[in-house]
Formats: structure tokens, C-alpha cells, sequence
């Protein structure tokens, strides 16, 4: 995925007013250092000098003194260098002990916060993305966003407080939420008659390993599916239609992670996601080892799922907590490392693993 946009503070912006540098900002959110634009510009650099260090969103639409077409907004978008903090960003980001990279990614400096429940009107005003009172599906598919603007902003976790955000907002609503424990109601007697279907063609020793290694191979499909699928971030069509999709897919979760009711896969789509693996077991191997290693394959995934909701809302014991922190931080802190949920092993192993910066920003 390409660099994150920096935020940038007012005082910053403000300071940068001069031919040698020159920042403007465009509805009080976006900047632009339009310094190296300032002989281009068909009006003159001084009529940009003018307004060096502010906001030009009311000039570029005022009618008296030129009307801004669509093109000159494109060429602006050339000079985008950042966004300008809010005044609740710039204290947070601003605060001594801040980890400003993490805070940059994700708006977020601490783990508690993803529990705070967020101002819906403020966020609404601040960020101009979703309005978490009407649907979001929606909003996403007919927002006009562009990849760039939609990944900051989903990555950016906000807090619904009791309930579940609007997602449909019509009959389809329900489809959209599973309790945790509705994974080993549905799977796991699928697993336990899967297993036995295999065990009528192999005997115990052949089935226990076999089911290990069908065990072992979901722990790399998990990886897999979260950094490739989930995370398909920087090789998303810039297409409403795709953000949507991916919004649906886990986007959804990123924005709102605390949404008990968003956790865990609904049955329908796991079922969507399961069926090649399925088909590609039983084209490898003969039926009944495939069966063997599918159903170990589901029972990892049943534990994946249920670890995923505790690792949220679970006060777990001390041998989970590193493991709880290490997914939280996922969220808060770098969303494009740590895609291991159950284990580390596989972000070790392809150097994604999500190492605690604060700590070695401390250390050094």
C-alpha cells in the first residue's frame, strides 16, 4: 500500500506562507504545498500568496472573482500533502508519549479508545465520510470517494457504543450480524460428521495426522486470506463498487471493531470463501484423506473465529493477553502489519510482523 497522508496542524499550514513555501488548505481538511504551482498558476502567484496559509474553499467557488472548474480541483489534487488535524487531533497527536506514526494511521493512540464511543455529528462534520446514524453500505457505494480518501477514513476506528451500527438499514440488516457462538453451533457438528465420513476409509492413525496437517494448512490460509483478501488495500480498483465490496468484506470491521455483532464470518459467506477450498481438496487427494484434512481445516477455522471475538471482548488469561494486545494493535496502531489472529508464526515468517514502536521509540 502507498504512504499514508501525514496530519498536519493548523499552526503548521499557517506558518508556511511565503513564495519559498506556500501551503493552502480546501475545506478545511485537505493541504496542499502549492509552491512549486505559484509561477504556473494562469491568475498569477501573488493571487495565491494571498491566501498562503488558509483556506481557499470559499475563492475557488466564488463567482465575482473566478469560478473554479473541475480541472483546477484535479491539478490541485497534483499538490495534496496531508490533512489538517482537528483540534482533537492535534492534542492527541501533539501529546508527549504519542506514537505519531501509529496515531497518523489509524487516528487512535491508545487501545482503550476503541472503545470510546464516537461523536457521531463531530466525526460526520470532521471527516465528511459516513453518518453512523443512516446505512453505511450505501453511503460508501454513492460517497463519490476516492481509494485513498475511503482507506484513511475505514482505517480510522470509530466506536458505535451499544448496538450495531446500520449497515443495510432494510431486511437484510440481520444477515449482516452473528453472534460469535452461532461458528461452533453450525461447524462443528459439520466437522465432527466430516471426520467420521473420513474415518469409514482410513483408520485413527491416518486420520489424527491428517487432520493436523489440514489444522496447520488453515493457520496459512488465515494469513493468507487477511493480507491478500482482507487487506487487498493498495490492489483495490479505485471503483465505488469495489470499495463497497471490500467495505462488506472486512472494511467494515476496521471502521467499527468493537461491533460484537461484525466479529465473527456469517455462515453464508463462509460458505462462499470454503467451497473452492473444498473442491481443491477433493482434487488433490482421494475423498476420504481430503475429508480428513478439510475437516481439521474447519476446526481451525472455528477456532480462529471464536479467538477473533475474545480477543475483543474476552478478558482472557495471561498467556492470551500478548496475543490480544498484538491483534489490537492491528487496529490501532498498523493495519498493514500483524495479520496473524491465532498465532504470530506466519507474520514472522514473512517479516509482517507488527513489533511494538512506542516501546522501541522509549528505548531509544
Amino acid at each position: 500500500m502507498g504512504p499514508t497522508l501525514p496530519l498536519i496542524t493548523a499552526a503548521d499550514v499557517a506558518a508556511h506562507n511565503s513564495k519559498k513555501s506556500a501551503y493552502i488548505t480546501l475545506h478545511n481538511r485537505k493541504v496542499y504545498d502549492v509552491t512549486s504551482f505559484l509561477n504556473e498558476h494562469p491568475g498569477g502567484a501573488e493571487l495565491i500568496l494571498d491566501y498562503a496559509g488558509k483556506d481557499v474553499t470559499g475563492i475557488m467557488v466564488d463567482i465575482i472573482s473566478h469560478e473554479h472548474s473541475e480541472s483546477a480541483y484535479e491539478i490541485l489534487d497534483e499538490y495534496l500533502i496531508g490533512i489538517l488535524a482537528t483540534p482533537e487531533e492535534e492534542a492527541k497527536f501533539m501529546a508527549p508519549g504519542v506514537d505519531k506514526d501509529a496515531y497518523v494511521l489509524t487516528g487512535v493512540s491508545s487501545e482503550q479508545e476503541l472503545s470510546v464511543t464516537t461523536d457521531f455529528d463531530r466525526d460526520y462534520k470532521s471527516h465528511s465520510f459516513l453518518d453512523l446514524r443512516k446505512p453505511l453500505l450505501m453511503q460508501v457505494l454513492w460517497g463519490k470517494f476516492s481509494k485513498e480518501f475511503y482507506l484513511q477514513q475505514v482505517h480510522r476506528p470509530r466506536h458505535y457504543g451499544n448496538g450495531s451500527a446500520p449497515l443495510f438499514g432494510n431486511f437484510l440488516e440481520p444477515l449482516s450480524k452473528t453472534p460469535w457462538y452461532v461458528i461452533p453451533i453450525v461447524w462443528l457438528p459439520c466437522v465432527l460428521y466430516g471426520t467420521y465420513l473420513a474415518s469409514r476409509g482410513l483408520s485413527i492413525w491416518a486420520v489424527v495426522p491428517l487432520w493436523c496437517i489440514g489444522l496447520f494448512i488453515w493457520t496459512f490460509v488465515e494469513y493468507i486470506l487477511h493480507r491478500m483478501l482482507f487487506h487487498i488495500d493498495d490492489r483495490l480498483p479505485d471503483h465505488p463498487v469495489a470499495l463497497t465490496l471490500h467495505f462488506l468484506l472486512h472494511g467494515v470491521h476496521h471502521y467499527l471493531p468493537m461491533d460484537k455483532l461484525r466479529l465473527v464470518m456469517p455462515p453464508a459467506l463462509f460458505v462462499i470463501l470454503a467451497t473452492p477450498f473444498y473442491r481443491l481438496a477433493h482434487f488433490l487427494f482421494p475423498y476420504h484423506i481430503a475429508m480428513a484434512i478439510f475437516c481439521g481445516g474447519i476446526f481451525g477455522y472455528i477456532c480462529y473465529d471464536c479467538t477473533h471475538y475474545f480477543l475483543h471482548h474476552a478478558n482472557l488469561p495471561a498467556y492470551m493477553k500478548e496475543l490480544k494486545s498484538y491483534h489490537l494493535e492491528h487496529h490501532y496502531k498498523n493495519y498493514e502489519l500483524g495479520f496473524g489472529v491465532t498465532s504470530k508464526f506466519w507474520d514472522v515468517v514473512f517479516g509482517t510482523e507488527l513489533v511494538d514502536t512506542s516501546a522501541r521509540s522509549k528505548a531509544t
